[in-house]
């Protein structure tokens, strides 16, 4: 799951951040309201985390713009503006739900997976191959019925190849959805990951293939029970 977090506040960005992605979700953090706007109109997003006082463009034109042009991506709004009128004006303008600063970060994460419950239909929450199923809301991974503890960047390179299962996928796609980098010939970040992280995912009965071919090298995966 990706999340895209609007705030001008560096410190609890960052903060916000960390926690998030220490749940496995991949996050991007964007401090003004045009170049948060842009990046969830042309980028794929499950959710939007979208402050109200933002520089450049405020969140309510934010919020109206995003609505317009992707009425089903989910917007959590969180702000400072804890009044009444601020809750239905967001409410109003399309917000799905409406958190107040301070807040505990156990009840945004919540509320997190309550919005991603809304907008997945069980079918695409749940990726399954054989008898290795991966929950994208729950962020759990199972083999069998035993649960597979991952690393951040280990789950999201799993939930992307079971996602794309008989795509060919460069080295570039791989790098700018699960590490969000641009393409560099000289890193082994991909071989790595997949030689001692994945293939240890999926041992056993179940092994994963991975075709190398042509130039730029190009990824297949295959999952042979």
């Amino acid at each position: 799951m990706r999340i895209l977090i609007a705030e001008d506040d560096e410190a609890l960005a960052r903060f916000v951040k960390q926690g998030l992605e220490t749940e496995r979700y991949r996050v991007d953090v964007f401090g003004d309201g045009e170049l948060a706007r842009a990046a969830a109109v042309q980028a794929d997003y499950d959710v939007v985390v979208l402050d109200l006082n933002l520089p450049k463009l405020d969140g309510i034109s934010v919020l109206r713009q995003l609505k317009s042009a992707k009425p089903s991506l989910p917007v959590l709004v969180l702000t400072q503006r804890t009044r009444v009128e601020d809750r239905i004006q967001s409410l109003d303008t399309g917000a799905d739900d409406h958190l107040g600063k301070p807040f505990s970060f156990n009840e945004l994460s919540a509320r997190i997976r309550a919005l991603l419950r809304r907008s997945h239909l069980p079918s695409e929450s749940v990726l399954a191959i054989a008898d290795l199923k991966l929950d994208r809301v729950q962020r759990v991974v199972e083999r069998a019925g035993r649960r597979i503890e991952l690393t951040t960047k280990e789950f999201c390179l799993l939930e992307y190849l079971m996602r794309n299962v008989g795509r060919q996928l460069t080295r570039s796609m791989i790098l700018e959805h699960v590490w969000n980098l641009t393409f560099d010939t000289t890193t082994n970040v991909i071989d790595v990951y997949i030689n001692y992280s994945v293939h240890s995912m999926v041992n056993e009965n179940l092994r994963a293939v991975f075709l190398f071919e042509g130039e730029p090298v190009v990824l297949s995966l295959e999952i042979h029970s």
